[in-house]
């Protein structure tokens, strides 16, 4: 069992709020001295341990919904907050310390860091979020949670000698060390075969539940959308369906 025990902040949610409370937010560019509306008038509520799929065609909107939730960027108007917190009101150094202690992400390309093995990619991670751990306990924390995903046996392999759903299995080993209330994954299968990717996600949604993490995710698969508490569809900016499923 992982000891995270304190990973994370504790903001200021009551308890039963949501972690996720979108309203009304508009998110626009300037491009070429004309707007670009990315995000138009977008509420959604996500709650504790909630799964939640977002679907929609290329270029509809669903990344830059996730960059907001994870205060990489701002929105134009509306109100984004995230366990608790409110984004707009943080600064750049407050929104990097809410990222390392609230937030899971799980990318579509992995990201590891080809130079370390995928313990200290893990341990990086854990050390950035809880730096008066200690070394020790930082990489038997990070062993213990490569073990949960079935990679205890390679530790001190690269990236480069591991497979595609390997490393996505140590990316959602660092996603989620610290027990983030929140996971945000940007089409955590786009890069991994049938097999692997249902064998990824299965892993990645043991466990969250089992740390009562809430998930936003965006996929193209519809069978893994299904897989969700709900499924929302991003059309043009727009968050224009839900649907409920059953699991």
């Amino acid at each position: 069992m992982i000891d995270t025990k304190g990973s994370g902040i504790s903001g200021d949610r009551p308890a039963g709020a949501p972690i996720v409370a979108l309203e009304g937010v508009n998110y626009t560019l300037d491009v070429g001295g004309r707007p670009l509306h990315i995000l138009k008038n977008v509420s959604l509520t996500v709650a504790p341990a909630e799964v939640v799929a977002i679907v929609g065609p290329s270029g509809s909107g669903k990344t830059s919904m996730l960059m907001l939730l994870a205060g990489l960027e701002r929105p134009t108007d509306g109100s984004v907050v995230v366990a608790g917190q409110d984004l707009r009101t943080l600064s750049e150094d407050q929104l990097a310390d809410f990222r390392r202690k609230t937030l899971g992400i799980v990318f579509q390309s992995f990201h590891l860091i080809p130079s370390l093995t995928a313990l200290d990619n893990v341990a990086l991670a854990y050390e950035i979020a809880q730096p008066e751990l200690g070394l020790k306990k930082t990489r038997e924390a990070a062993a213990a949670a490569l073990a949960a995903v079935g990679l205890g046996k390679r530790l001190d392999h690269r990236p480069a000698a591991l497979s595609g759903g390997e490393q996505q299995r140590v990316g959602i080993a660092r996603a989620m060390i610290s027990r983030p209330q929140l996971l945000l994954a940007d089409e955590p299968t786009g890069n991994l075969d049938q097999t692997s990717g249902a064998t990824v996600i299965e892993l990645m949604f043991d466990m969250a539940r089992k740390q009562n993490a809430a998930v936003v995710m965006i996929t193209h698969d519809p069978g893994l959308a299904a897989r969700a508490d709900r499924v929302l569809t991003m059309t043009a900016g727009e968050l224009v369906e839900t649907t409920r499923t059953t699991r």
